[in-house]
């Protein structure tokens, strides 16, 4: 269900900043580019069915440093929602990317529309694939989210070794953090995700993954984000997605100043489970945007 021999993922790595990131890349250099932002605790192999149906498209799908087969950041730092920003636009400096689109999903479109309101000048199209912007607090609740955090983050043993798990146990691990996924979509999470250890698998993401944010931005800040997204954006709205209340999901797109959006039936991994019934209109969506 998942293969298309003629669009197999080539493995990549780019080093920037002391760190190598891994990532899965479609197509070749003269087509339309598009930077693929996986979601949180997932990694790049969960756009590899969406992938092989977008032909025509250069694709590059990152692992999140601290996700997949990338690099963790050293103890020393913190592991905070916004340094994937700096992340995304050093990686595809890296890449040498004038422009490009991003296709987001999860917390890869929140990170994806912060990186085109910071960088209008070369993000030309906006995919959200079930995800419409950062978590947000109220301004009055940070500094008790900091405490929290900090507290969680001194109880954290970073030497600790993750435990050793069977390849059926890493399954249905994966399954029950994403209820929409079946064996065969888990299993494509899982391969990437994990490690091999004496009794099976051992999953590879950083710790600090879990831990609470040390600080989340206002919905005002939030909104100002996506009003200062200029480029077209398409929101594609899984009717089975995540449990965001509508009045928020309303109020977020209608910041963005030029929107398309798309409901299709599915869980919030629609594009991994049923790449199908996105691919079409998202390969439309995108390939206006070259013009090379």
């Amino acid at each position: 269900m998942f293969s298309d021999a003629m669009n197999e993922p080539r493995e990549l790595r780019i080093e920037w900043r002391g760190l190598s990131l891994a990532a899965l890349e479609w197509g070749s250099e003269d087509q339309p580019r598009v930077l693929a932002l996986h979601g949180w605790m997932d990694n790049a192999a969960s756009f590899i069915p969406l992938a092989s149906l977008l032909n025509g498209f250069h694709i590059i799908a990152p692992d999140f440093v601290g996700h997949g087969r990338s690099d963790h950041r050293p103890h020393s730092c913190g592991a905070h929602f916004i340094d994937w920003v700096a992340d995304v636009l050093g990686l595809t400096e890296a890449l040498g990317w004038g422009e490009y689109s991003i296709l987001g999903h999860s917390m890869g479109a929140a990170i994806g529309a912060q990186t085109a309101a910071v960088a209008p000048d070369v993000v030309q199209r906006l995919v959200l694939l079930d995800g419409f912007g950062p978590l947000s607090d109220p301004a009055d609740e940070a500094p008790a989210r900091l405490a929290k955090a900090l507290d969680a983050e001194r109880r954290l043993n970073p030497a600790e070794i993750p435990p050793c798990r069977t390849v059926e146990d890493a399954l249905k691990a994966r399954m029950r953090s994403g209820p929409d996924l079946g064996r065969e979509a888990a299993r494509l999470l899982v391969e990437r995700g994990t490690e091999p250890c004496v009794d099976g698998l051992r999953f590879r993401h950083d710790p600090r993954l879990r831990l609470p944010s040390r600080t989340r931005l206002t919905e005002d800040q939030v909104l100002a984000f996506l009003q200062g997204v200029s480029c077209p954006v398409l929101a594609i709205r899984p009717r089975g997605g995540w449990p965001v209340p509508e009045d928020i999901i309303a109020r977020r797109l209608g910041a963005f100043s030029d929107l398309e959006r798309l409901e299709v039936e599915g869980g919030h991994h629609v594009h991994l489970t049923h790449p199908e019934r996105v691919a079409d209109a998202i390969g439309g969506f995108l390939r206006p945007s070259w013009n090379h």
